[in-house]
């Protein structure tokens, strides 16, 4: 084995974030039926019937969740591409770098629009 990689960025397995990956599709999967349950039982009519059902702590938990899960399936997608595509070591790292970036930025405005003000 060597001292050092060749290519630091993304050199490791991918079988935990292939796991991981097909975890959040579950996630997200349930998160969606659940959702389209809630529509279908009791179809929001207005904007105050909308800002309602996301007022329940539980609601915007899992809202959470899926956000966080769409984000992390993103991240791992994004990098295998990115991985897969650009060679150059310092273009590969700057683009991780945005992508991980944005995507924290749409973490933080996701909790910001559930639990902002109101």
């Amino acid at each position: 084995m060597k001292p050092y990689a060749k290519n630091p960025v993304g050199a490791h397995s991918g079988t935990g974030d292939w796991l991981l990956q097909r975890l959040t599709a579950v996630v997200m999967v349930i998160y969606t039926v659940c959702f389209l349950a809630c529509i279908l039982v009791e179809p929001p009519r207005s904007f105050d019937a909308w800002r309602s059902m996301f007022s329940g702590s539980v609601f915007r938990i899992a809202t959470m969740f899926f956000v966080a899960a769409l984000l992390y399936h993103a991240w791992v997608g994004m990098r295998d591409i990115v991985m897969d595509y650009v060679k150059p070591t310092s273009i590969r790292l700057g683009l991780q770098t945005v992508i991980g970036g944005v995507l924290v930025v749409y973490l933080i405005w996701s909790a910001s629009i559930l639990w902002g003000a109101r």
